[in-house]
């Protein structure tokens, strides 16, 4: 988290993930028409990586459901409901959500009913993208 959208910020978010979860060749990153995301520096380290760089189109908030949806309930079910002191504060709870609980515990409909992480260690094959969530 930080209190700017840089491409320095997008890069080190990937650069983690990558590090972290070690994909195969050919991942697919889809995003936004954010400046970040269709910087050369961003396609670069894409490159780099070999993944495939997709982004939606222009006003269409459907392109990219599964981000508006995991806002809309990390919002709902987080965020509002209390105020934030320090950005120190936010920040943890944040992380504490999503891998203590978002990432690992929270059933997913979409997932039949398994957490992204129970659901992941147990396919192979991701879901298409009209059924993810």
């Amino acid at each position: 988290m930080a209190d700017n959208l840089k491409t320095d910020l997008v890069d080190a978010a990937l650069a983690d993930a990558l590090a972290r979860r070690r994909p195969e060749p050919g991942l697919v990153f889809h995003s936004d028409r954010g400046t970040q995301y269709v910087s050369a520096q961003h396609a670069r380290l894409a490159h780099r990586h070999d993944i495939r760089l997709s982004v939606g189109r222009r006003g269409q908030c459907w392109d990219n459901a599964v981000a508006e949806s995991f806002f809309a309930t990390i919002k709902t079910e987080l965020l509002h409901r209390q105020a934030w002191p320090t950005h120190q504060a936010a920040r943890q709870t944040i992380f504490e959500y999503i891998e203590g609980w978002y990432n690992t515990r929270r059933r997913h409909s979409t997932l039949g009913y398994l957490s992204p992480a129970a659901f992941e260690a147990t396919s192979s094959q991701p879901l298409p993208i009209d059924q993810a969530a």
